[in-house]
């Protein structure tokens, strides 16, 4: 029974010899995406691309508003003088282009949503082959986003050398 625990006790303190050995051979390094992909040249431009083409869309959907408000207080101010079918007529043709309006608003929402999603998509491709060649050059045997690091040394935080080549390699993203 002797024998037994002293061999347990040697493959134990082989074990963790052996684990030991291994976790110092890791490198683990931490990288922010978000704020890759937000000062990036190409994010920047992909950024500035998308502010611009929403506040032309507003302007275009303000004026918009502004006619279907119009319209509407010049019903309100007709209700007395014309006749209940042509009140009617005129309500529906109202509430049909108030139906349209909101459609065309909700179908640019999408398409501008579906357009930053492609870019990002299209940033996380080119990212992922960086990082996948850092960590080969580096021999880092993990990379891990940091939102999901609680605390960290600033050593293993290779945001700043990413974005360097990221923004080397990375020229332009086409919005779709």
């Amino acid at each position: 029974m002797q024998q037994v625990y002293k061999i347990l006790r040697i493959l134990f303190f082989i074990v963790c010899t052996i684990s030991y050995s291994q976790a110092e051979e890791l490198k683990i390094f931490y990288v922010d995406i978000d704020k890759i992909m937000k000062e990036s040249n190409v994010g920047k431009k992909v950024n500035k691309n998308l502010d611009s083409l929403i506040k032309k869309k507003s302007k275009e959907f303000r004026k918009i508003e502004e006619d279907l408000k119009k319209k509407d207080e010049d019903l309100v101010k007709q209700k007395n003088i014309l006749s209940k079918d042509e009140l009617s007529k005129k309500l529906k043709s109202l509430e049909t282009d108030i139906k349209n309006y909101r459609v065309k608003k909700n179908e640019f929402n999408k398409s501008v949503t579906q357009k930053k999603l492609a870019a990002t998509s299209e940033m996380v491709t080119y990212l992922n082959k960086i990082l996948g060649k850092y960590a080969t050059e580096n021999s880092a045997s993990l990379i891990i986003q940091k939102k999901n690091i609680v605390i960290g040394k600033t050593e293993m935080d290779i945001t700043k050398p990413i974005l360097e080549i990221f923004n080397k390699e990375v020229k332009d993203v086409k919005l779709k």
